[in-house]
């Protein structure tokens, strides 16, 4: 009895402490798309928690995720409260995410687009010449190697997923799908601009051509948890906002620097995705 006595007393000791010790900051899970390899998203990521845990005051914890499906289903739950993503993978996840900056980098600074590539000798010319051929996309989740250019040929009146055939990349990388078209497995190939630009290290300039550019789309966003208090919200929407150009955490993430986005800037990918009917704001 007398230890049972003693037991409770110590419980209770440790309850009234606790309750009188500060409030501990909850810790926020801050991830991005892994469309690198680990090694390179923790070189990206971990300066920007540090940057952000630093100028808040909040705990801001960099977590990895080893697959595009694990990423959104973690991001849709609210596992991770901090996200950075393409705009598909954003507009996927915003009923549970919202928003808050939008990335700027390179020539075209807060947006990107598509190219449809074929093969130098290749006899197809238009978009129409693409209807029944084989096109490899670098996945159905990629903003510029499969929605920017699905969103231009549905402007055109052809609908890719059914009037083509689609073949994903191998790892759903871009240089898989420029290969393919170089080597003629596929008939043409849809992929990011940036990403063709880098294909002269392994395939020949004069052997590709840009049969169209595509769609335009909102850059990279950086998403908060609906559920976060909004005081939180406005603390890491700000400090993300203040990061001046050359900053460790901007030079990390490879982006010259981030702007205040709204969530009705991605609407544009919600129709190319067909997912007109939903808007956040």
């Amino acid at each position: 009895m007398k230890r049972i006595t003693t037991c409770f007393l110590a419980i209770l000791c440790w309850c009234i402490v606790t309750s009188a010790s500060p409030t501990v900051a909850a810790d926020y899970k801050l991830s991005m798309l892994p469309r690198y390899s680990t090694e390179e998203i923790n070189a990206r990521i971990i300066p920007l928690a540090k940057y952000l845990s630093d100028q808040t005051g909040l705990v801001i914890v960099p977590t990895l995720t080893s697959t595009f499906d694990q990423y959104i289903k973690q991001l849709s739950s609210g596992t991770i409260d901090i996200g950075f993503q393409n705009p598909y993978i954003y507009v996927l996840a915003s009923k549970a995410h919202e928003v808050v900056a939008m990335a700027i980098k390179g020539t075209n600074r807060d947006k990107f687009r598509g190219f449809i590539i074929t093969s130098s000798s290749s006899p197809l010319h238009t978009l129409e010449d693409l209807r029944g051929k084989k096109i490899s996309i670098v996945g159905y989740t990629s903003a510029g190697g499969y929605l920017s250019q699905k969103l231009t040929m549905l402007d055109h009146g052809i609908d890719v997923d059914k009037e083509c055939i689609l073949e994903e990349a191998p790892e759903n990388k871009q240089e898989n799908v420029i290969f393919s078209v170089y080597t003629g497995d596929v008939d043409a190939g849809f992929v990011r601009e940036s990403a063709l630009n880098k294909a002269q290290a392994f395939v020949p300039a004069s052997a590709l051509t840009v049969m169209e550019g595509t769609a335009w789309l909102p850059n990279w966003a950086i998403s908060v948890s609906r559920d976060m208090p909004q005081e939180d919200k406005a603390k890491i929407a700000q400090a993300i906002q203040a990061l001046q150009d050359g900053a460790p955490a901007l030079k990390a993430l490879k982006v010259n620097k981030f702007r205040v986005a709204h969530d009705s800037e991605y609407n544009i990918v919600r129709r190319a995705a067909e997912l007109d009917g939903f808007t956040s704001e």
